[in-house]
């Protein structure tokens, strides 16, 4: 059963940082799209950032470009969202999402834009707010 669990969120100030964390179980990273969603109060899920977990190919949406960094640890199935110079339109639940068509990462690089939302599997979602 793959299960995804994600961690690291809390309540910082503008221009801090925080690192999210998602551990997958129940499958191994071969070549699938993993990648972080997010959910601000009052708006739509938004991809933030995804990574090809066989090639390593990562696109951040506009807003994050420069500040967030998605990395993996294929070793350990362990997926990482590194934010820096965080703003306090960054405040929303995170979410790491994981799909083993790893095209769904490569058309948001190809298009530069989240082409692709219904990832198959999620996590539970880690609270990351942003005071001014």
């Amino acid at each position: 059963e793959v299960q995804l669990q994600a961690s690291g969120g809390g309540l910082v100030q503008a221009g801090e940082s925080l690192t999210l964390s998602c551990q997958a179980s129940g499958f191994t990273f071969d070549d699938d799209a993993i990648a972080w969603f997010r959910r601000a109060p009052g708006k739509g899920r938004e991809g933030v950032s995804c990574i090809s977990s066989d090639d390593g190919t990562t696109f951040y949406t506009n807003s994050v470009k420069g500040r967030f960094t998605i990395s993996t640890d294929n070793a350990r199935n362990m997926v990482y969202l590194k934010m820096n110079n965080l703003k306090p339109e960054d405040t929303a639940v995170y979410y790491c999402a994981v799909d083993f068509d790893r095209r769904k990462c490569l058309a948001a690089y190809y298009q530069n834009r989240f082409v692709y939302n219904d990832y198959a599997y999620w996590g539970q979602g880690t609270q990351v707010t942003v005071s001014s």
